[in-house]
């Protein structure tokens, strides 16, 4: 007889570890089937490991400039690949084996293998139809293997993966996905990289950093194209002026594999190309949803664009079948996971009060240098609404910590509706913005208006003040700028 649950979730990722995590304290019997690594993309490959790679390269940056704060460090000082990417790693490692002691804490069991649900309220688990990309250690004790099993929810949460553009697929040697850039075996010469949203963007820096050549190649109009258009100027500035080549509204129409190295054609707006060597490339062109192989045609599962289509509570059109995170479509965020997996298992579970989320108010955070960080409407987007708008903006190099810092470049810039005073977007690039922006986006969820965030004392010497005196620009009352 098959072994039973109440609730079943499918990948053990941000939103499906957090499932069952908050499925097993509302009293549920739980089980997670897992074929890869416990914790998934996020902390083995994504979220965790780069930001240990990112912070070498701020460590490396501020070492490298000790004279600035009156140092004298003796030596050379240079990056050891081997060892920052061992660190990244052991990071990593550490993550999954946290997630492992969170399951055997809060009674989840794990079952080792590949789902597929082959009717509603029913999965077979097989083995997995591919290796990990590197060896993850030895399997959790006392997990569950092949075989069928109920439940009667099913909480898909298989996230996604990179993807590749027909003819320039990344091939793990000359042609890197994340996978490979976040743990070369030495570190290469020259980086072209295809695509500067989060991903494609914080390699760049982080490379750069490292001393690499670097060339960015864009189809959009600014990097990071999610992003407000002035604090993507801003923060493109910066990165030309340490050093990094960049291309928008350029696309790489064509590579050419050398045999250590990589030629790229680059065709422009303008009708013009043009050949760029270098002897490593990423492909950072976004991600595609994982919904092959796990049963979704079989059960009539809708998908639309490559992602599972639900409704606010993570309800697919199959009754008993959910999906969330990355895998139910963008933003394709580890934070959207994990929230979106409180609310489909509260609901499940019957609570009271559960709200769909807002997604005008999830933030937005890359770690790149400067950092960009973001939440709500940016004022292009606002205009466009026809929405009659404040906007205000504060520079760094008025702020006395920033410049205490040696971190005097950057801006917070806020967006009020003009005739309500309800802030409807923020904006930040600078030092330490992806830690300030929570301050938005409470502000925001708590409906606060301009005249609340002008009378909030904001504490002194900090970065934070900067938000404040965005606020009072908005308004015609800045004060210290």
């Amino acid at each position: 007889m098959a072994q039973s649950y109440d609730v079943i979730v499918i990948g053990s990722g941000p939103g499906g570890y957090i499932a069952a995590i908050r499925a097993a304290q509302l009293g549920l019997k739980v089980a997670v089937v897992e074929r890869e690594h416990l914790a998934g993309i996020c902390s083995n490959w994504g979220c965790i490991p780069t930001k240990a790679l990112l912070r070498s390269a701020d460590v490396l940056h501020t070492a490298q400039h000790g004279k600035d704060y009156g140092l004298t460090l003796e030596g050379s000082i240079t990056p050891d690949i081997k060892a920052i990417v061992a660190r990244s790693r052991g990071i990593a490692h550490r993550m999954n084996n946290g997630v492992g002691f969170l399951f055997k804490k809060n009674k989840v069991d794990i079952i080792w293998g590949e789902a597929k649900i082959t009717k509603p309220g029913e999965i077979v688990v097989g083995k997995p139809s591919k290796k990990p990309v590197e060896p993850m250690g030895p399997v959790p004790k006392n997990t569950l293997g092949e075989g069928t099993y109920t439940a009667k929810h099913i909480i898909i949460a298989t996230g996604a993966r990179p993807r590749a553009l027909p003819g320039i697929e990344p091939d793990g040697k000359l042609i890197w996905t994340y996978f490979e850039a976040m743990k070369p075996e030495e570190m290469p010469k020259s980086l072209l990289v295809m695509g500067s949203g989060a991903i494609g963007i914080e390699f760049a820096s982080f490379y750069r950093a490292m001393g690499v050549e670097v060339t960015v190649v864009e189809i959009m109009s600014q990097v990071m194209p999610v992003e407000d258009a002035e604090i993507s100027a801003l923060a493109k500035k910066q990165f030309e002026k340490q050093g990094m080549n960049i291309h928008l509204e350029a696309k790489v129409a064509k590579v050419e594999k050398g045999a250590n190295s990589i030629t790229a054609t680059i065709e422009k707006k303008d009708g013009t190309s043009e050949k760029i060597t270098a002897d490593r490339m990423i492909s950072a062109v976004g991600v595609q949803a994982n919904v092959e192989g796990i049963g979704l045609e079989a059960v009539g599962v809708k998908t639309d664009r490559g992602f599972i289509v639900i409704d606010g509570y993570g309800k697919t059109n199959v009754p008993g079948i959910y999906a969330i995170g990355d895998v139910a479509g963008p933003p394709l965020l580890a934070h959207k996971a994990e929230h979106e997996a409180v609310i489909c298992v509260e609901k499940i579970a019957g609570l009271p009060n559960v709200h769909p989320m807002d997604k005008l108010k999830i933030p937005g955070c890359t770690y790149c240098n400067p950092q960009v960080a973001s939440v709500g409407l940016t004022e292009a987007k606002a205009k466009e609404q026809g929405r009659d708008i404040r906007v205000g903006r504060f520079p760094f190099s008025a702020n006395g910590k920033a410049v205490a810092l040696g971190e005097d470049q950057g801006l917070v810039k806020t967006i009020f509706d003009k005739k309500t005073g309800e802030l409807i977007g923020a904006h930040m690039v600078g030092a330490e913005v992806t830690e300030l922006i929570q301050g938005f986006v409470i502000a925001m969820n708590l409906e606060t208006t301009e005249e609340e965030l002008i009378h909030t004392i904001f504490p002194h010497p900090t970065l934070s003040e900067m938000m404040k005196e965005s606020v009072l620009d908005a308004y015609g009352r800045v004060l210290n700028a």
